[in-house]
């Protein structure tokens, strides 16, 4: 279902001073196609991003956007007043009417209540939540989303992931949520060392195509240099004699021919070693009958809570719903309004604060840093290791924090915390501004590390891969959850999905009231008979409809299927070129079934239940 292409993007090469972040960078992104966009924190995601939205201009090469296209863009700064309800802003923002703004953010889980809200008083999720319905009340038929789940909680998460995958229009979505991007995302483009590269299915089969590409340029680099060895021998041997000076001459030409496959190293990967925090087993940190909250504003309350020694928790729940304040009272960071906090012996703790980097003194180098964050015992060596997981390496320890992106002065401010080798863990959001190789290296150093460790994050991957236990915090309640957090994500989407749910009730879920009672209207002249038979009608009519569409859906799905396969045969054999031919006919079947997919999607929405 790629359709019509919205951007050609043709070598495209953007410099920012003296660093080059594209380069002959080229690639189609079709308006019905689902892109999940990757790559390294600064290879150039938010810049191709700004040069799509015209926000900025290519030094050279060029972007062709399709004529009428209507992109949907989440913006980053705020549009709204802090004093205006989240209903009253929809109204404003977009032009449309009430019903409208209230049927569409029903479907991202916002309530009437909220809709009467000020925008001031909302948290920051729901408040993302409502400049979402202001995107899609444009009716875009293309939508760019930079990083759309950083600081969501896991509710509002699942509910964009629904949105996204039920969409008819195209996405171009940055995300390092591995899973957010494998339920909403078909295609995978990803930027590395300034180009581009599309892959046509999700995430996860594009890692291991990368990594079969890597496997067969080497086996086939292997074989070329095999051979040329052979016909170098030849020519060695036998160049001098007369007798043999034509074949030696055929086979040094046959050596010019053999090129190898241009194969670049590979980037430095993080691997992190979290220095042991030692001690006697047992609890490190205990909340007894605990309050929290801001002098006059209990947030929760009889909190009662034990970490051991080895423990991984993760702590979940809605935004607003006190997370961070839990995590900054047991860090010692929050006064506490009632009961205790204690800690076990030698129990000291390291607390990662969500934007704890923004604090780092600016005229500090990256191992100025590290080694003031670092005990005694700690070696220049260790630090410079640290330093490497993290991925500053050679100059890299000397660069002054000032110039650094917010990415890498989280991953400073992460190496020194798990350098000081304390016994328990408090990390909020530590997986913000990382790339997917380093949020899996800190996850598996973590399951690895022998202390106690509370974390709160909306990484999915990140949560399966560290955490052993789950405290949810809800409507002033804090508990330990039973079961693993998958268990927790389920019931969870269980939960968003029932609240966005068509209701009867629902504000600005039914159409105008006038469409109502035309239909109430010509449904009381009907005899029962007749009622009986419109409704057999109107149902066999749907049961058509869906039964073709099934049908083109899945003539599409094994074109798509075959396209796959088609790529990777060419990867394996350039020089096949059937297998190009296949794949033409594959891409023109896709583009004859597509208006018949069409036809039957909008017959199916036209048919009433």
């Amino acid at each position: 279902m790629s359709g019509a292409v919205a951007f050609v993007v043709s070598d495209l090469e953007k410099h920012y001073g003296s660093t080059t972040v594209l380069e002959g960078a080229s690639v189609s992104i079709h308006q019905r196609t689902k892109v999940g966009f990757i790559g390294r924190n600064g290879a150039g995601k938010s810049t191709l991003i700004r040069l799509l939205l015209q926000q900025e201009e290519p030094d050279s090469g060029s972007i062709t956007r399709a004529n009428g296209l209507r992109v949907g863009y989440l913006e980053q700064h705020d549009a709204f007043t802090t004093e205006e309800t989240a209903g009253a802003f929809l109204e404003r923002h977009t032009g449309r009417e009430e019903w409208r703004c209230g049927q569409l953010a029903h479907k991202l889980g916002l309530t009437p209540e909220n809709l009467a809200t000020p925008m001031g008083v909302l948290s920051g999720g729901y408040r993302t939540r409502v400049k979402l319905a202001a995107m899609l009340l444009a009716d875009p038929d293309f939508l760019v989303l930079d990083e759309p789940t950083n600081f969501l909680d896991l509710t509002t998460v699942l509910l964009l992931q629904d949105f996204l995958a039920d969409f008819r229009g195209g996405v171009l979505v940055v995300s390092h949520d591995r899973e957010f991007l494998k339920a909403t995302c078909d295609h995978t483009l990803h930027v590395e060392r300034g180009g581009l590269t599309m892959y046509p299915g999700h995430i996860e089969e594009f890692f291991v195509w990368k990594t079969e590409q890597m496997a067969v340029a080497r086996r086939t680099n292997a074989a070329v240099e095999a051979k040329r060895k052979h016909l170098q021998a030849f020519v060695d041997r036998f160049g001098a004699k007369a007798s043999k000076a034509t074949q030696a001459k055929s086979k040094a030409k046959a050596i010019e021919r053999l090129k190898p496959i241009s194969v670049a190293n590979p980037l430095s990967t993080a691997r992190i070693n979290i220095p042991k925090a030692g001690g006697r087993p047992g609890y490190v940190i205990a909340a007894e009958k605990l309050d929290i909250g801001y002098p006059g504003h209990t947030i929760a309350g009889d909190v009662n809570v034990a970490i051991e020694k080895g423990d991984k928790v993760a702590i979940v729940g809605d935004n607003g719903q006190g997370k961070t304040t839990l995590l900054r009272t047991l860090a010692g960071d929050l006064d506490v309004l009632d009961g205790a906090v204690k800690l076990g012996n030698d129990s000291e703790i390291s607390y990662y604060a969500q934007h704890v980097y923004q604090s780092l003194r600016p005229n500090d180098t990256v191992f100025e840093h590290l080694e003031a964050s670092a005990p005694r015992d700690i070696t220049r060596q260790q630090v410079l290791a640290m330093a490497g997981a993290m991925l500053f390496r050679g100059d890299d320890v000397e660069k002054p924090i000032s110039v650094l992106s917010g990415g890498e002065r989280a991953r400073v401010s992460l190496a020194g915390l798990l350098l000081a080798k304390k016994p328990v863990l408090i990390l909020d959001e530590p997986t913000n501004h990382l790339d997917f190789e380093t949020v899996e290296a800190l996850g598996a150093a973590l399951k690895e590390f022998d202390g106690a460790v509370l974390f709160v994050s909306h990484d999915r991957t990140f949560v399966n891969m560290a955490a052993t236990q789950i405290v949810e915090v809800d409507q002033g309640r804090v508990r330990r959850l039973p079961g693993s957090y998958a268990d927790y994500v389920e019931q969870l989407q269980v939960r968003a999905r029932k609240s966005s749910a068509p209701s009867k009730k629902s504000a600005g879920s039914d159409a105008p009231a006038k469409g109502k009672k035309q239909k109430a209207a010509a449904a009381a002249e009907l005899t029962p008979k007749q009622l009986h038979a419109e409704r057999r009608r109107r149902k066999n009519a749907r049961q058509t409809a869906e039964r073709k569409l099934r049908a083109v859906e899945a003539r599409m799905a094994e074109l798509e299927a075959q396209k796959v396969e088609l790529h990777a045969a060419i990867a394996a054999t350039p020089a096949d070129r059937s297998l190009y031919t296949q794949l033409a006919e594959a891409d023109a079947g896709l583009a004859a079934a597509e208006p018949e997919w069409l036809e039957w999607t909008t017959k199916l929405e036209s048919l009433p239940v």
